[in-house]
């Protein structure tokens, strides 16, 4: 469903001058709440939200992209930034990160470090193991920016996306040596 909405979201909030972030579709108190986080040059104000929350609304009424009633929120991604689009993976790499999985066996959260991607999978750096997901088994990635960090992004703005990144560094020998 993700990918649908993000297909209906994406040119209206671009129509509004604002780029689409993140889509979440989660339940909270039994009611269904769509959330899109958008970001722009210079930040997001409570306006930027207004206006694309306003203009999404009649597009969802008439493609109605899942059944009953749900809230819509429009926000800025904050502190605890979601990370979803590939070039994102690859704009935050080196950046500290929340990671959880889709239910399966075993461990579903880890906090690490983003180390980019290697065709569909992402590479997660985990207490200096570097670890691979394919990216179908990602839930959710959400960065830990401190203020600083925060800050600088809401001055600087994005970090652009590396021309090299995504591919993973070739494994080294305990000594140090390639293969």
């Amino acid at each position: 469903m993700r990918p649908r909405l993000v297909e209906l979201a994406e040119p209206v909030v671009e129509r509004c001058g604002a780029e689409l972030i993140a889509v979440e579709l989660t339940n909270e108190h039994g009611e269904d709440v769509l959330r899109l986080f958008i970001d722009r040059p210079g930040g997001v104000s409570v306006a930027d939200c207004t206006r694309v929350s306003h203009a999404m609304s009649p597009v969802l009424d008439v493609h109605d992209p899942f059944p009953g009633r749900f809230r819509l929120e429009v926000s800025s991604p904050g502190m605890d930034r979601p990370v979803q689009r590939r070039e994102d993976f690859l704009r935050f790499s080196g950046f500290r990160a929340r990671l959880r999985l889709t239910p399966r066996s075993g461990r579903r959260r880890f906090t690490g470090v983003l180390a980019g991607l290697d065709g569909d999978d992402l590479l997660f750096r985990v207490n200096d193991e570097l670890r691979r997901y394919p990216l179908t088994d990602v839930d959710r990635v959400r960065l830990i920016l401190d203020p600083d960090e925060y800050a600088r992004l809401g001055r600087e703005g994005l970090p652009p996306v590396p021309s090299d990144a995504g591919v993973a560094p070739a494994p080294s020998q305990p000594d140090g040596t390639q293969p």
